[in-house]
């Protein structure tokens, strides 16, 4: 975690001079605002920042499925009318032919007047197969009708519900970027010597945290890893120095929980994209339990994750401005760990 804050300020600093340029630079912050208080200012913004980060992965997600079932109804519906079509024509056909068997006569009246009564009995019986032969696709096509309609009307509604999802993640992502921005400003304002001050102190906070934890006898055990969690952690740590990125799920890129779900995903065991479903619907384990491959969730919210990987330390995707980097198990306030591996669904 050395020296983080002077990495994301340069990040900042360049950004803001492509971006505000020529607007004057932002003024200092007042005298009275405390290195404590910087830094808190500063985990307040990067939280705020991946609830909406998270906010949008989800609705992404709900988006894509969305996406996929509009699809298929849209197919269905077309199939629907192209059975209908061919309803009608056999239904056409079939009341042509019957007219044309019939003559336009009625069955009794046939039987009168034909010349050879035998015929004309057996020709009726092909007029009432006929007869049942259009009863039959009648049937159909009305099965197929209400079929359609109700197609119809789930896919507008599958529609609606899409474009809802849609303005949804536009909303979310534009929390994203208002709070991206803020996190640059406030760095761009900020001195070396602040920014220094500031990674010392968070960096102590960590410790102290870390220190706390196994005090506590929190800290896990060395535990094997299972052959699943052995291949997650194995991909996640081959991803050490790609930059974090928002909504990212690799491989150029990865924020926290699209590292965790990629990963997992390459083990051979697909889990939730979302860092707060992953909390969950994955099976919750208790940190001393823990074994490489398990996720730890980190706030209350469950809003930040990243992947176990023994001896007290986890691999993760930190925030804007970082890279894929292994940290203490205590890098942020611990809500609990779970399991991928050895779950069984909740709610």
């Amino acid at each position: 975690m050395s020296g983080r804050l002077l990495r994301l300020a340069c990040t900042a600093a360049v950004v803001a001079q492509a971006v505000l340029a020529p607007v004057p630079a932002v003024a200092a912050p007042a005298p009275e605002r405390s290195v404590s208080q910087l830094l808190t200012d500063l985990q307040r913004l990067y939280r705020q920042t991946e609830q909406a980060t998270e906010s949008y992965n989800a609705t992404a997600e709900q988006l894509r499925r969305q996406q996929a079932e509009v699809a298929r109804l849209d197919g269905e519906l077309a199939r629907a009318r192209l059975a209908l079509r061919g309803s009608r024509t056999d239904a056409g056909r079939l009341a042509r032919q019957q007219y044309q068997s019939s003559g336009g006569l009625g069955p009794y009246v046939r039987v009168l007047l034909a010349p050879d009564p035998q015929q004309a009995l057996d020709e009726g019986h092909v007029i009432g197969e006929l007869s049942r032969q259009r009863a039959r696709t009648m049937a159909r096509l009305t099965t197929t009708e209400r079929r359609k309609d109700v197609l119809a009307r789930e896919a507008r509604e599958a529609l609606d519900t899409q474009l809802t999802l849609a303005g949804r993640q536009r909303r979310a992502r534009d929390d994203v970027r208002a709070g991206l921005d803020e996190v640059e400003r406030l760095l761009a304002s900020l001195t070396p010597a602040q920014l220094a001050a500031v990674s010392r102190l968070e960096e102590q906070g960590v410790s102290e945290a870390q220190q706390r934890l196994g005090t506590a006898g929190a800290l896990p055990e060395d535990r094997p890893a299972s052959p699943a969690g052995d291949r997650a952690v194995s991909y996640a740590l081959g991803q050490l120095g790609k930059p974090y990125q928002w909504g990212a799920r690799g491989p150029a890129a990865y924020d926290c929980s699209g590292l965790t779900s990629r990963a997992w995903e390459r083990a051979g065991t697909p889990i939730p994209r979302t860092s707060q479903e992953q909390w969950r619907r994955l099976e919750r384990v208790p940190l001393r339990q823990l074994r490489p491959g398990d996720l730890v969730v980190y706030f209350p919210e469950a809003t930040h994750v990243a992947m176990y990987v023994g001896d007290g330390k986890v691999v993760q995707a930190p925030r804007p401005g970082e890279r894929v980097q292994v940290s203490p198990l205590a890098s942020y306030p611990v809500l609990g760990a779970v399991r991928p591996d050895d779950t069984r669904p909740r709610g």
